[in-house]
């Protein structure tokens, strides 16, 4: 995949080379080039599915919401907004308020799956969203009061806040405390809403964190409180991280970019980081030298992005969308147009770019699949550029941190409807004591439906889904070597000739690269 923005200059070139995996299944590879006038453009296609994962929890509802709103928010401050845009967005943005009002406790906290303690970061999540969403739809004010009184009561003395709830990613953790890096977060939150700095919760969570800055062992924490105290408009502890920030970045080529540790490269953490990173530069200055900062991880992160516009989990799609918008607002120019060719051995496709249809997503199949591609852009408009390659493979043997075992027993008792339960074990045997929320997802055989099932209940079981042909159970975490087992048993409702295996996957859901698939059996 290439995405290339292009705002000045006459031509651009760019070559790349596609190449298949041995084992893809014959037949199944399509690539499809696509061209939009605006880096937003993709998101704003697909705002009701950024991410193709579920959204059965409160932290999932917030992560569909929250990037209307930054969208919204640029198109409305570059004069692209229109009636049908404005309608389909605040439709998602109310439905989606009222969702999340499901999860919300009456003191005003709000928790993963609408029990249990309040969660302090989802809490600030929720809050900060609903905030700013008060520019397109109607919201409670009550409701945000609620919250940012609820969150005040959690300050410690030290003036940062106690954690209640998981920490959403455990792959932040590292030298900092969790403390800190929630405490930042809440404090963001509360700048964002213009709480003033002077504001006595503000400031003695300011305090808190300046302790901290000099603790720099935890990239992404550090990037989070460079965001921090550029909101604050404290420029010299903002320019003492940003500093210590641009000393460790991975600059490849064009690109620029930061990972948490030269072993822990995980692309979701790499985005959000990176994310931070860019909203500090660009919340305090447009001066050109920080634009062309910019520029290197714009390159770098629209390379991330998924066919969707979205990114691989909740929180990058979210932070990264932010960090879009508000460099898209800063160098957006109504004029200009341009011209994309895209060439391979085999064929050749030219795109027009224009005022009239920045924000129209223009798609082509493109014949050939492997081999060199060539790219050229000519004009003066910013082009969004990405050449996708769409293909199946088998189900990957590779070890990882996570395993599963699928049992399959047949009852014969019954010779007219077939019978088939199934029993996973689960197993996490990573370096982490625990992982993240972790999803397994049961694909039912077809002409098949669930008939019982032990899940609801079982051990770390937060929430069972059912879909038509999808069986979605949401599990806390997986300790580490320690094997869970769960079953269900399904049914034939109709009968289906040549039946095929039905998958089943388990991934972290905040690292979605750990996906193991297993294939059921078909039932005899």
């Amino acid at each position: 995949m290439v995405i290339v923005c292009l705002y000045t200059g006459d031509t651009l070139t760019e070559e790349t080379e596609i190449q298949l995996p041995e084992n893809v299944v014959e037949g199944s590879a399509r690539t499809f080039v696509s061209v939009l006038g605006d880096i937003l453009g993709r998101a704003l296609k697909n705002l009701d599915g950024l991410l193709q994962m579920p959204y059965g929890c409160g932290e999932q509802n917030m992560a569909l919401l929250a990037p209307n709103i930054y969208i919204l928010q640029y198109l409305k401050g570059t004069q692209q907004l229109t009636p049908a845009i404005m309608e389909k967005a605040t439709n998602f943005l109310t439905s989606g308020y009222q969702r999340q009002l499901n999860y919300k406790s009456y003191k005003g906290a709000y928790t993963t799956f609408g029990r249990g303690p309040g969660n302090t970061w989802l809490t600030a999540f929720v809050m900060r969203s609903f905030a700013k969403a008060q520019s397109f739809v109607y919201i409670d004010p009550r409701i945000i009061e609620e919250s940012k009184t609820w969150l005040g009561n959690k300050q410690q003395a030290n003036g940062c806040f106690k954690k209640s709830g998981k920490l959403f990613n455990n792959r932040m953790k590292g030298g900092v405390s969790d403390e800190v890096t929630l405490s930042a977060y809440i404090t963001a939150a509360f700048l964002e809403m213009n709480i003033s700095q002077h504001d006595p919760v503000v400031n003695n969570s300011l305090a808190c964190l300046r302790e901290s800055i000099n603790d720099l062992s935890n990239t992404y924490t550090t990037a989070l409180l460079a965001y921090v105290f550029t909101l604050a408009g404290d420029t010299e502890t903002r320019a003492h991280l940003l500093q210590h920030l641009d000393t460790v970045a991975v600059r490849e080529g064009g690109f620029l970019y930061w990972s948490q540790t030269a072993a822990e490269t995980s692309a979701s953490l790499s985005v959000e980081i990176s994310s931070y990173v860019l909203l500090a530069k660009l919340s305090a200055s447009t001066a050109a030298d920080d634009l062309g900062y910019a520029s290197g991880i714009i390159r770098w992160l629209t390379g991330q992005q998924n066919y969707y516009g979205g990114f691989s989990s909740t929180q990058d799609t979210v932070v990264a969308l932010q960090a879009l918008a508000l460099y898209s607002t800063l160098v957006f120019s109504p004029e200009g147009s341009s011209t994309v060719t895209v060439q391979s051995d085999s064929s050749q496709l030219t795109f027009d770019v224009n005022p009239g249809n920045k924000l129209l997503y223009q798609e082509e199949t493109m014949e050939g699949v492997s081999g060199k591609y060539s790219l050229e852009v000519k004009g003066t408009a910013c082009v969004s550029v990405q050449i996708s390659l769409h293909y199946n493979i088998p189900s990957p043997t590779d070890v990882t941190t996570l395993s599963m075992e699928v049992k399959s027993e047949v009852d014969t008792t019954s010779e007219s409807r077939r019978k088939l339960t199934l029993t996973i074990k689960s197993l996490y045997s990573g370096k982490e004591n625990t992982t993240n929320m972790v999803i397994l997802d049961i694909k039912m055989l077809s002409g098949f439906t669930v008939v019982s099932s032990q899940l609801k209940g079982a051990p770390l079981v937060d929430r069972v889904e059912q879909t038509e042909d999808h069986v979605l159970v949401y599990l806390q975490e997986l300790p580490k070597d320690m094997p869970k087992n769960y079953s269900l048993t399904i049914i034939e409702e109709l009968r289906v000739e040549n039946l095929k295996p039905a998958m089943i996957k388990i991934y972290d859901y905040y690292q979605p690269s750990t996906t193991l698939t297993h294939f059921t059996a078909t039932a005899h």
